[in-house]
């Protein structure tokens, strides 16, 4: 009997296991606007110091995740801000185009990460709507002065979108 009811405890336990749901890869895409922008030059001006050191804190953040893709518009300050991210896993930066509609540039997303971890580096003007496109939920927009929302957007394998926001400091 006493050698009975471990070999019972382990059958149930296998049988649990052996039937319980498998949790389904996703992705998930991480949202930021360029870090401080200078103002040597108004249609396309570089970072500050504190946009540079900004960019650092982003990479050392998204160091742990499985960072599969970086994309950023082709302006200096999305591209200077992506770089220190994409240059410590030896990934390119892929440009994208900042006037692309929200949605389209989205699905586009979607379609091409099914799983991993992807940062995306936009404006003030268009990291909301990227993200309202990505989990078809509503994002606040943001105003020219803000630097350090950090947007994530899970999704998982059925679809489903979770809405992440942070402050990066």
């Amino acid at each position: 009997m006493r050698f009975l009811a471990p070999l019972l405890l382990c059958s149930v336990l296998n049988a649990c296991a052996t039937h319980a749901p498998v949790a389904e890869p996703g992705a998930t895409f991480v949202l930021v606007r360029h870090a401080e922008k200078s103002t040597d030059d108004p249609k396309d001006p570089a970072l500050t110091a504190a946009g540079h050191a900004r960019a650092q804190r982003l990479a050392d953040t998204l160091a742990n995740a499985p960072l599969t893709a970086v994309y950023a518009t082709a302006y200096r300050r999305t591209q200077q801000t992506a770089a220190p991210t994409a240059q410590a896993r030896g990934l390119p930066v892929t440009t994208y185009d900042a006037k692309q509609p929200a949605a389209e540039f989205a699905a586009s997303l979607r379609e091409r990460h099914h799983d991993g971890s992807v940062l995306v580096v936009g404006h003030s003007n268009t990291v909301p709507g990227i993200a309202a496109a990505l989990c078809d939920c509503t994002v606040t927009e943001m105003p020219e002065t803000e630097y350090d929302r950090l947007i994530t957007i899970r999704i998982a394998a059925d679809g489903k979108a979770v809405l992440e926001q942070s402050r990066q400091h």
